[in-house]
């Protein structure tokens, strides 16, 4: 039975939700939780602290999933004829050169914001990489051979389940080795002020203000329109339960289990595992279409290959193909990132998949001659490492529905299109109601 989020919410059943801070989304409602309490407004993260009007929850809404969508961004434009602090050259519009004086010069300069919620961000080849920038195809005009800088063009990061980050930024350019996640936070909010909100260097006090408040923060999807509350005796839905959820570095690793040595369960996801008995006894309830599709995630076996970062990963035995499910990349319990900082090239980042709104660059390698082409190098762009070519992190998976498009860059935009993108590129067989099922599934995370 279809059961409307406000409808369900209006039938005295917001006691079920974990707090009150819940968001509708295209699939129910997705829900937030503090560990602190009570959300602290007066925080600093909520505080414009640099010269352009911006704070951290200019780009990281709650009701967005800690993100921004398209229909916000549309909405922000069309209430402020695009002057929002979320509009700003710096980084949000096509190129930092853009024309903003009228409203349609600043229409076509934040298109992408519009489009697909995505930044520009401005990195440099590092001075020392083994590859250099020997063509470039920028329908801005912007970048160029020779330039200071390429832009890429990327995703907003929810600043919620951060306790179970093991790299920060989809490049992980803030990440110090050896220290813990805790520090790169630190970095984070600090050149995201200096950067995004160009303002100057936090205190140390803000910057603990800022972390402090984001890193006590959960999200996950609660109510789902269809199935009802996701949360309740059984169920391992919701926020709160999210944030009592078991996680150190390391664990149920490919290698195996960082603490305990156990070998690496694919069994990642167990949120509705107590609706699987309606798989046999009602397999037309919607309830056993979700338990279905967290079985599929968990289950369905198919071959990787072409992977960088699993495929000639050496820890793993550089593997050429992999028999493996949804859950061999996202491998956290329950979260679906990965618990080591490993990074992965799935394709998005190829020549075949290049939209015209995005730069095409023609990198070389500077002792092999290999050539690549690509809309964003990635990781390469901060070890330098030619291997390192378009691979970006395995994101977490909660609080999906709250906050597309999805990848890095914003290609896919609904769960439909990932579930598409995954089946043609690993070939996972599904047919349509398996497909409706891990969509169904998706959307409950």
């Amino acid at each position: 039975m279809q059961i409307l989020v406000a409808a369900w919410l209006a039938a005295g059943n917001a006691a079920a939700l974990d707090s009150p801070s819940a968001f509708a989304n295209s699939t129910g409602a997705a829900d937030t939780f503090s560990t602190l309490g009570a959300f602290d407004t007066s925080n600093d993260f909520f505080r414009v602290l640099g010269s352009n009007g911006r704070s951290c929850d200019t780009c990281h809404r709650p009701e967005n999933g800690w993100s921004l969508t398209p229909d916000a961004l549309k909405a922000r434009f069309d209430a402020t004829a695009g002057t929002d602090p979320v509009f700003r050259t710096n980084d949000g519009s096509i190129s930092p050169l853009a024309a903003v004086a009228t409203l349609a010069q600043r229409l076509q300069a934040y298109s992408m914001l519009l489009s697909k919620a995505v930044f520009r961000i401005g990195l440099p080849i590092p001075e020392d990489a083994e590859f250099a920038l020997v063509a470039v195809s920028d329908p801005y005009g912007f970048v160029r051979v020779g330039g200071t800088e390429l832009s890429l063009f990327r995703r907003p990061l929810p600043t919620a389940n951060l306790r179970f980050l093991s790299a920060v930024m989809w490049d992980g350019r803030e990440d110090v080795a050896g220290k813990p996640i805790h520090r790169a936070l630190i970095n984070q909010a600090d050149t995201a002020t200096t950067g995004h909100a160009q303002g100057i260097p936090l205190s140390a006090d803000q910057k603990t203000s800022i972390v402090d408040f984001e890193s006590a923060v959960y999200l996950a999807q609660a109510i789902d329109s269809q199935a009802g509350a996701l949360v309740g005796v059984g169920l391992r839905g919701g926020a709160l339960r999210l944030s009592k959820q078991r996680f150190y570095s390391g664990i149920n690793d490919l290698t195996g289990d960082a603490k305990t040595g156990a070998p690496f369960d694919p069994e990642v996801f167990t949120l509705f595992s107590a609706w699987s008995k309606l798989i046999e006894s009602a397999p037309g309830d919607v309830r056993a279409a979700i338990a279905r599709g967290q079985r599929l995630f968990n289950t369905r076996p198919f071959e990787i290959e072409g992977v960088g970062g699993l495929n000639d990963a050496p820890e793993l035995g550089s593997p050429a193909t992999v028999t493996g499910t949804c859950s061999t990349c996202h491998s956290t319990p329950n979260l679906g990132s990965q618990s080591r900082p490993r990074f992965m090239d799935t394709g998005t980042s190829d020549e075949v998949r290049r939209t015209r709104d995005l730069p095409l660059y023609t990198l070389r390698n500077r002792f092999t001659g290999e050539v690549a082409k690509t809309s964003d190098p990635g990781r390469a762009l901060i070890t330098g490492l030619w291997q390192d070519l378009n691979r970006f992190k395995v994101p977490a998976l909660r609080g999906l529905a709250a906050r597309p498009p999805y990848f890095h860059n914003g290609m896919a935009k609904s769960l439909g299109n990932v579930v598409d993108f995954y089946n043609g590129r690993f070939g996972l067989g599904v047919n349509n109601r398996e497909r409706l099922d891990l969509l169904m599934f998706l959307g409950t995370l």
